[in-house]
């Protein structure tokens, strides 16, 4: 008598998202990886111009795609729901922080710094998890903290320095994921991204007009490449976000968090093999604590279903 398997082969539209999932995160995080380079071309634009340009431009692109999608009623919505307006506005004000002390990092020679930001990142954002939203921590996960801790301390006593940048880069964006958090998925990114540029458009065109007023404003003097890389603003802020809305809705959130490493990793790798930034044995030490709490957080992200499912 001949045996037959019944039992069900995979899913081939599962298969299809979970393909256009992957596709979607790793380009938003390779995106976002490579940004030291388009920072470092816009010279001679300081990080103040870099950043309100980046502020109005993102604000123009995003409500052109939200015409195109027919989505201006969806902005309209939640401009008239007042905790969702100052939510998203406070929002607005920590990217727009995030935004300034990265671009600070990268046109200073201080990129290396900005990828430890990123690696400490996942380590804040747990810590905030736990006193603002109460959640309970795992011993996997205390031990990161603990690691993590220990590599801002050897940095401190033995390198000389705080690394400000870098924590100010991991507090920014752990706090702005925290606010997102607790306004949920109410409405699509590119609303949310619109609302809180709409924040900061008022400060950003201050500085546009001051810088102009005195003469230091680059857009429009360096000629039209220079022109169209701070033009190019607006869809480099934009686009990588909705391919992580797209990844965030086609995969599990324990491997968009296992994506996310990408970034500091391309970060760290450009700063010492492109920028040539220097990387002393502190340094080292320093990278080698912060690599062991991230690999202690992904054998967290991993072991944690599997015992749920036993």
């Amino acid at each position: 008598m001949t045996a037959y398997n019944t039992a069900p082969g995979p899913d081939p539209d599962e298969q299809s998202r979970t393909r256009a999932g992957l596709l979607a995160g790793f380009g938003a995080y390779g995106i976002w990886g490579l940004l030291p380079l388009y920072f470092v071309v816009l010279e001679p634009a300081t990080p103040l111009e870099i950043v309100a340009l980046r502020v109005l431009f993102s604000l123009l692109f995003c409500l052109g795609l939200l015409a195109l999608t027919r989505q201006l009623g969806t902005l309209g919505r939640a401009l008239r729901t007042p905790r969702t307006l100052a939510a998203l506005a406070l929002a607005g004000l920590l990217i727009g922080i995030n935004w300034f002390l990265y671009v600070v990092a990268t046109t200073t020679g201080h990129t290396i710094e900005a990828s430890l930001g990123y690696f400490i990142n996942p380590i804040v954002a747990i810590l905030l998890g736990v006193v603002v939203l109460r959640e309970r921590m795992r011993r996997l996960q205390w031990a990161a903290v603990g690691v993590g801790f220990v590599a801002v301390v050897v940095m401190a006593v033995f390198y000389g320095s705080v690394p400000w940048l870098s924590l100010g880069l991991a507090f920014s964006f752990g706090l702005y994921g925290l606010v997102k958090n607790r306004v949920g998925a109410s409405f699509p990114a590119v609303v949310t991204l619109t609302v809180e540029t709409l924040a900061l458009t008022p400060v950003a065109a201050v500085v546009v007009a001051a810088l102009s007023a005195d003469g230091s404003l680059t857009l429009g003097a360096e000629g039209p490449g220079h022109a169209a890389l701070l033009l190019a603003a607006g869809v480099i802020t934009a686009v990588p976000l909705i391919l992580f809305g797209a990844a965030a809705s086609r995969l599990p959130l324990s491997t968009v968090g296992m994506i996310q490493y990408l970034t500091p990793i391309m970060q760290f790798l450009l700063a010492v093999l492109v920028l040539g930034e220097q990387m002393p044995l502190v340094r080292w030490v320093s990278f080698c604590f912060v690599w062991l709490a991230v690999l202690l957080l992904v054998l967290d992200a991993v072991r944690t279903p599997r015992a749920r499912r036993a």
